[in-house]
């Protein structure tokens, strides 16, 4: 059972632990539609049967192995043409952490956990609430795998199929929701550049040639710099520069 967390100071006060839910991220908004749920709000769940994903996709996990759970924040001191930067923020905290039970750990972009060789192990999805022009909550879905040891893909893995260690979800949740309060403590305070860079020095092939593709076209490309609106910022062979969305480019 997940319990309120004492070591932090908004972030975990108020914990929401299902056995079993279709998508952790779909109750936390309607936690907050219903006026439950607040900043620092979390909603854990042992068994996620339908996940959600970047670009539509399912998150598949294996219940009682891996931590999948949403946050409730309220980053209304961000302009929405900023969000990328809670992305990042984000993404930055959980390697940090996770990157002492497995080195190597890498970003791709927009904002899933790899470990090159292995696979995906984790991955992020914020769904945010507007009123008008204001930004009113964000819900980041974070889905984590710990302890699974099969996978329906080649392209997943978890920490315990890659060290050989089975973990405690509870500390692992423990510690990754404090470091998640410091990386939006950092957010808050406008340490912008600090963020990004880090981002970047941590990113999947950042600066690197490699093959991608885009309108069922494949290319050869170099990540050079990620936009303001979060939009990476690609090098072509023939020196130019151009600019994909989420949507508009896949990994090879």
């Amino acid at each position: 059972m997940y319990k309120i967390l004492a070591n932090t100071i908004f972030l975990g006060k108020d914990v929401h632990f299902l056995s079993e839910c279709h998508s952790t991220n779909d109750i936390a908004l309607n936690l907050v539609r219903q006026g439950k749920a607040s900043e620092g709000s979390v909603v854990i769940c042992s068994n996620q049967t339908r996940g959600k994903g970047q670009r539509g996709n399912v998150w598949q996990s294996e219940a009682g192995q891996n931590l999948t759970f949403s946050l409730v924040l309220r980053p209304d001191f961000l302009d929405i043409s900023e969000q990328f930067y809670l992305n990042m923020a984000v993404s930055n905290s959980l390697r940090r952490l996770l990157q002492d039970y497995v080195p190597g750990l890498q970003v791709k972009w927009p904002n899933d956990l790899l470990v090159p060789g292995y696979g995906k192990i984790g991955g992020i999805l914020i769904e945010n609430t507007f009123s008008g022009k204001e930004w009113e909550y964000a819900v980041v879905g974070i889905g984590l795998n710990i302890n699974q040891l099969s996978f329906g893909s080649s392209l997943a893995s978890s920490i315990r199929a890659i060290t050989g260690s089975k973990f405690e979800l509870e500390e692992i949740f423990r510690l990754l929701i404090t470091q998640l309060e410091q990386g939006y403590i950092q957010l808050k305070k406008g340490k912008w550049k600090e963020i990004k860079a880090e981002y970047m020095m941590h990113l999947y092939q950042n600066h690197c040639w490699a093959n991608y593709l885009s309108n069922e076209e494949q290319f050869l490309g170099k990540i050079v710099g990620i936009s303001a609106e979060g939009k990476l910022e690609m090098e072509l062979e023939t020196g130019d520069c151009v600019v994909f969305g989420l949507k508009e480019i896949s990994f090879l």
